[in-house]
């Protein structure tokens, strides 16, 4: 008899500095009420019997279609006020995954990284390749123009006026405080989800950073540094300074300490977060679950967008610590 296990989803929408004393209670329940209805959504999926992959994936796609958060409609410009767009997914059953990078005509980046994963010939692909690949997979192509909001456009005005690369949320501070401080938060979106059939999956998807130079990638689409699954140890989805994050390879970091290290969920995402990433001025967070269904949702800058439910729970959010 198959073992049935407590389903567990958890998503983020980006982390970095939070300021209690200037967020409106109206600006705050924006973004708890997306995170809610989100989690709820995969929550449902997972209740059904469906796929870790499958939840992952749900909760991301419809992270992209919020406009609160830097990823698909709503991602922030580069220097050259285009977007670039990143995605990942991974499997954490068989260890199959895909990611694109550097797109700007697939709506929903994480649907291309599904099906480089699905395909199976390759892991990354990258800029025009990927798009024609997206485009012989009969994914939905949109105009860059999509992706726009004149928030984000005067974010990078705000930003390229100073001459900096700031990540996402590093863009708002310059203007009205928002939630997460339009102008020192960091723009990328993830889930991870552990299923009933005792599966793990990670789904990642950014818009990049605001005034970063056209071809910058992030850890977000790399394997191991912002986006990581195994069911021997954790599905990973991280938010942060990318650079940082690939420099440690922080995701699977994580779960390299757990299975040759013995640690714990939470101690090996407390040594990353806090200790690994500081050591060399990241800053940021990751969400994660193991393989027995324990959440760590680990931060080290002043907040971070997050949600999860386990079984039939309600769904918790949060932004602050």
């Amino acid at each position: 008899m198959t073992q049935t296990h407590v389903p567990v989803i958890a998503i983020h929408g980006g982390a970095g500095t939070i300021s209690a004393a200037t967020t409106s209670a109206e600006q705050a329940q924006a973004y708890h009420d997306a995170l809610k209805a989100i989690v709820a959504a995969a929550q449902a999926m997972l209740l059904k019997g469906a796929s870790a992959l499958d939840a992952a994936c749900l909760a991301v796609e419809m992270l992209e279609d919020c406009p609160l958060f830097n990823a698909g409609h709503g991602a922030v410009f580069t220097h050259d006020e285009t977007h670039e767009l990143d995605a990942a997914v991974m499997d954490g059953t068989t260890l199959a995954a895909g990611a694109v990078a550097g797109v700007c005509h697939i709506r929903r980046p994480v649907r291309a990284a599904r099906a480089v994963l699905e395909d199976g010939a390759h892991v990354l692909l990258a800029g025009a390749g990927a798009e024609v690949f997206a485009r012989e997979r009969g994914l939905e192509m949109v105009e860059p123009s999509f992706f726009s909001t004149e928030a984000r456009r005067q974010q990078l005005y705000r930003v390229r006026d100073t001459g900096r690369v700031v990540v996402d949320h590093e863009g708002a501070s310059m203007a009205a405080a928002s939630p997460l401080d339009e102008d020192k938060k960091f723009g990328t979106v993830g889930a991870v989800a552990f299923d009933m059939h005792g599966h793990l999956a990670a789904a990642t998807s950014t818009g990049g950073m605001t005034n970063k130079r056209v071809g910058r990638i992030g850890d977000s689409p790399l394997i191991g540094a912002g986006t990581y699954a195994d069911d021997r140890t954790a599905a990973v989805s991280c938010t942060g300074s990318g650079e940082m994050f690939i420099r440690v390879a922080a995701a699977y970091d994580v779960c390299a300490r757990m299975a040759y290290g013995g640690a714990t969920l939470e101690a090996a995402t407390h040594a990353v977060v806090q200790k690994s990433l500081p050591a060399i001025g990241g800053s940021g967070g990751l969400i994660a679950v193991d393989r027995h269904g324990n959440l760590s949702l680990a931060f080290n800058s002043e907040g971070m967008y997050r949600g999860h439910a386990r079984g039939n729970d309600a769904p918790i959010t949060a932004i602050f610590a």
